[in-house]
């Protein structure tokens, strides 16, 4: 038996208001004993949490048993079909959802601006499994807000629709945040993952480095905290994140002094710099000389 929590009014006009790039399409809940689904294939997401039972999904072939306190979120255009287990009651919440257009990271203005989109896509891309899989204690943040999810739906009160929406957007955020923990945790050092992070991040700065970017952009970038990421850029690299982005600034600069005639203030703030004194000094540092004693050597003008 399934039963649709979020009315189309209530779905429209919160979808359209900007609240949050989250178009949520339906919310159900299954609780059938012999409850199973047919193969399924949408263009949306599809978030699956187990109240009760054990039940098998097959999901672009991949079978995978879930259980109590399990939460699925399957990609879209998944082929994928569901059998609860026999003699096994299940107890299931559905929540489809997609993404309003405009909130991936390509059409995103900053380069550190990164929707859960972008996330979910990044931590299972098409390289890995078609599904992220949750297993979390019952007592979990995120289990007790399904719950309050399902028990508000349940006293359909006048606003209970739109405090469930919001509810919904307090639950996004936490499954991100339980998502790149496990994230991290699943890099080890010196493995090939560790290596394709840091070579993604040498990219972001090698490709913003003219930008006011800082340490959290670019760890933004790969989904990981600032001190984990910092000592394995270190070991990958022998720089830390920021001397690499100076470094990087300081090598265009010294192609721009060299190839044009750009004055050394304007070729500054086109390569990051705030202000000249900073350039001059960093400069100084690295090379040994100033940008124009620099111009004047490799010139001879």
């Amino acid at each position: 038996m399934g039963k649709e929590l979020f009315p189309k009014t209530w779905q429209e006009f919160l979808n359209n208001s900007g609240y949050m790039p989250v178009v949520i399409n339906s919310i159900e809940r299954h609780f059938d004993a012999d409850w199973s689904q047919p193969q399924s294939h949408h263009s949306y997401y599809e978030m699956v949490y187990v109240k009760k039972g054990i039940s098998v999904f097959d999901i672009e072939g991949i079978k995978t048993t879930i259980g109590p306190n399990d939460i699925l979120i399957i990609k879209p255009k998944k082929r994928h079909t569901l059998k609860v287990q026999e003699n096994s009651t299940g107890e299931f919440v559905v929540l489809y959802f997609s993404f309003a257009p405009g909130t991936s990271r390509a059409e995103t203005r900053s380069p550190s601006d990164i929707p859960i989109e972008d996330f979910i896509n990044f931590f299972a891309g098409n390289h890995t499994e078609p599904f992220l899989k949750l297993k979390v204690n019952h007592k979990n943040d995120i289990i007790t807000l399904l719950n309050r999810i399902v028990a508000e739906q349940a006293e359909d009160q006048f606003g209970s629709e739109f405090l469930v929406y919001l509810l919904i957007l307090e639950l996004f955020v936490m499954i991100s945040r339980v998502l790149k923990l496990e994230w991290e945790r699943s890099i080890s050092d010196g493995s090939p993952k560790q290596k394709e992070l840091v070579y993604l991040a040498k990219e972001f700065i090698l490709n913003h480095y003219e930008r006011d970017i800082n340490l959290n952009d670019i760890c933004k970038y790969v989904f990981l905290s600032p001190s984990y990421f910092a000592r394995i850029f270190k070991q990958e690299t022998g720089y830390s994140p920021i001397n690499f982005l100076i470094h990087t600034r300081i090598e265009r600069a010294k192609e721009l002094l060299t190839q044009s005639e750009d004055k050394a203030s304007d070729i500054a703030l086109s390569i990051g710099f705030s202000n000249q004194q900073r350039f001059n000094e960093t400069f100084k540092k690295i090379t040994g000389m100033t940008p124009l004693e620099y111009r004047k050597v490799t010139t001879g003008s």
